[in-house]
């Protein structure tokens, strides 16, 4: 809460003749679906939970700049598959807490469109696989994901938001086995769908 405030003046510095009512806020509360690049496994299978806080600054009669605090949870499932002869069982929880800082831009009274940054800091993380526990490389601390999406206006307070979070540094601070290549080195990335509903208090 206290990164959150500490945006809020940085923003009001910034854009000094942008006066209160330009600013709007509330809660967030949606739903994950994750997986990790290069974990030799494949779908959005891990479930969890995204829910904080935002608040927005008009920028423009069509854009607005956003920044949300926010408990992220990401990882990556398998489940047996025992027709296709597929035992393993793995489960891979990364609990995070996100700062992202978007750019939104309003299409029409529906419609609009969102890309940013979000910085993402571990606060906890479990890894198992066939039921045992693993630390096959211990996880970083922190992470920076890029993010775009789309929400749809539902009435005057709510609105619901589709977004790609995916991560631009490996999440592991050691190479293993099955990495792959993204954008400048090789790894493991943390790659979700969140489905959000935002309500303005």
């Amino acid at each position: 809460m206290k990164s959150l405030i500490f945006y809020t003046l940085f923003l009001i510095f910034i854009f000094p003749e942008v006066h209160a009512q330009k600013f709007e806020g509330g809660i967030m509360l949606g739903l994950v679906g994750s997986q990790v690049a290069g974990d030799q496994y494949s779908g959005y299978n891990k479930a969890g939970i995204n829910a904080g806080g935002w608040i927005s600054l008009a920028t423009g009669k069509r854009s607005k700049l956003q920044l949300e605090l926010c408990y992220l949870q990401k990882g990556s499932r398998e489940n047996p598959d025992y027709e296709k002869n597929k035992l393993d069982r793995y489960l891979m929880q990364l609990g995070y807490v996100a700062l992202p800082v978007l750019y939104r831009y309003q299409y029409n009274d529906l419609l609009s469109f969102e890309s940013g940054l979000a910085l993402n800091f571990l606060i906890h993380n479990r890894e198992r696989f066939n039921g045992y526990e693993t630390v096959e490389s211990p996880f970083s601390r922190s992470n920076l994901a890029f993010l775009a999406g789309l929400s749809v206006r539902i009435n005057d307070r709510l609105r619901i938001n589709l977004r790609t979070d995916n991560s631009l540094f490996s999440i592991r601070k050691n190479r293993v086995t099955g990495d792959v290549w993204r954008f400048w080195g090789h790894g493991q990335f943390s790659d979700a769908l969140v489905f959000t509903a935002y309500y303005k208090l």
